[in-house]
């Protein structure tokens, strides 16, 4: 079975260049939120800003829970979000937990990559999959999804949208 990873090259390296190119597009969201609209919310049902932010640069601590366990049971978890107070503490947080990230996959077997890893509330399964699914579906394309959301927030508030995948019609051509 291929694991269409090139010759030579763990599961882990492939996720590794995909968190480096993501996590840098990320940053240059991150870096544009402004701390005075941290509390500026587009809709009542909608996270703040600051919320919304400090929620995909947590994400990445997901790596840990995800590489060193087999299951995330919320029925046993006690969560406080993280909230940043200035646009450098943000800042500072995303990058430590980009940096811890990229460690653990580092380290990461193609084995590790696929043991199951189960999301549940007590009795009720979410899912159960192999962790490499985990980082592509739920963590990754989850922190693509909210970083979606945040540059709309961007632009709803007047504040130039970064190139994401290819230009924005704040920066032009590349």
């Amino acid at each position: 079975m291929s694991t269409g990873t090139a010759p030579g090259m763990g599961m882990n390296q492939a996720i590794i260049g995909e968190l480096q190119h993501e996590s840098a597009v990320t940053r240059t969201v991150l870096e544009r939120v402004p701390a005075d609209k941290f509390d500026y919310k587009p809709h009542e049902k909608s996270m703040g800003f600051g919320q919304l932010a400090a929620h995909i640069a947590e994400m990445y601590l997901w790596f840990d829970s995800t590489l060193n366990g087999t299951e995330l049971d919320f029925s046993k978890f006690e969560y406080e979000p993280f909230k940043a107070e200035t646009s450098d503490q943000l800042l500072e947080f995303f990058d430590k937990n980009v940096e811890m990230a990229l460690d653990l996959l580092q380290n990461a077997s193609d084995e590790d990559l696929m043991v199951n890893w189960t999301m549940r509330n007590g009795e009720q399964v979410y899912f159960t999959m192999p962790r490499i699914q985990v980082i592509r579906s739920f963590m990754l394309n989850h922190i693509i999804h909210h970083r979606g959301q945040l540059s709309v927030y961007l632009r709803l508030n007047d504040i130039p949208v970064p190139s994401i995948y290819g230009p924005s019609a704040d920066e032009g051509q590349m």
